[in-house]
């Protein structure tokens, strides 16, 4: 069953075209990586799913509901405001730069939604948070601020904070771009375990070797286009595109 079918998606900022006629699906269970240069449009195309940008055209359906269709005068229309609420339910995102809150503690971040959002009780909230930071490793630390984390452990509190509202998938904007090379590998692990769990992911990521390794699917974006998808070893291993081959080889092993 398909949790995200995007069809036909553009999207420009003034005379830029940045997506252009954007189409594809992502199954329940699935794990997908948008992999292409940068400025390809890989986490423009995340905003817009995740209404952070408003798309210029094309139609986005996120577990059987319509966020947005191109109108017969070939302007976009987005449903009511109370569909896009039970959408946006439905999605959790975590940031490349981690956006905690730097005034409320490690549990507070967590917390947050669950009880405004999603009208818990603060203790219900209080429990499942305490499981989710045993998860992430981080046990002991719902105390602490955001400035009291090293930058690993801030993108775990993120991942926390994004699972806390159950979403039917998540998606990650480059989650290991603010991070260096040791601190990457925490936050890889954790998205590993997630796959395992046969949560549905989409993450944008230049990490190739992890892309490779963890998804059931891969798209390779370039100049605002999906230039090719298909599983890793068709992308990664043999694939006849002279543009995807160009792009891989500047990646060791790939």
């Amino acid at each position: 069953m398909a949790i995200l079918e995007v069809k036909n998606l553009s999207k420009s900022f003034d005379h830029l075209m940045v997506l252009k006629d954007i189409s594809f699906n992502v199954e329940k269970g699935q794990v997908v990586s948008v992999i292409g240069p940068s400025g390809s449009g890989k986490s423009t195309l995340l905003r817009c799913v995740n209404q952070l940008e408003k798309a210029d055209g094309g139609e986005i359906d996120v577990c059987g509901m319509k966020m947005l269709r191109t109108g017969d005068d070939g302007k976009v229309v987005y449903s009511p405001k109370k569909t896009l609420r039970e959408i946006r339910l439905k999605i959790g995102l975590v940031f490349q730069n981690f956006n905690l809150f730097p005034h409320k503690s490690v549990l507070q971040n967590i917390i947050e939604a669950p009880v405004h959002v999603l009208k818990k009780s603060k203790q219900e909230a209080i429990d499942e948070a305490k499981i989710l930071l045993e998860k992430m490793g981080l046990t002991g630390k719902e105390k602490a601020y955001p400035c009291q984390l090293s930058g690993g452990q801030q993108q775990r509190v993120s991942i926390a904070r994004a699972l806390a509202l159950k979403p039917e998938i998540l998606f990650f904007d480059e989650p290991t771009s603010a991070l260096d090379p040791e601190l990457t590998g925490e936050i890889l692990k954790v998205i590993k375990e997630l796959a395992e769990e046969k949560m549905t992911m989409v993450i944008v990521t230049h990490e190739m070797e992890f892309a490779r390794d963890v998804s059931n699917h891969i798209i390779f974006m370039d100049g605002g286009f999906i230039v090719e998808e298909g599983d890793p070893a068709e992308i990664f291993v043999n694939t006849q595109n002279e543009r995807t081959k160009q792009f891989l080889k500047r990646y060791k092993g790939m």
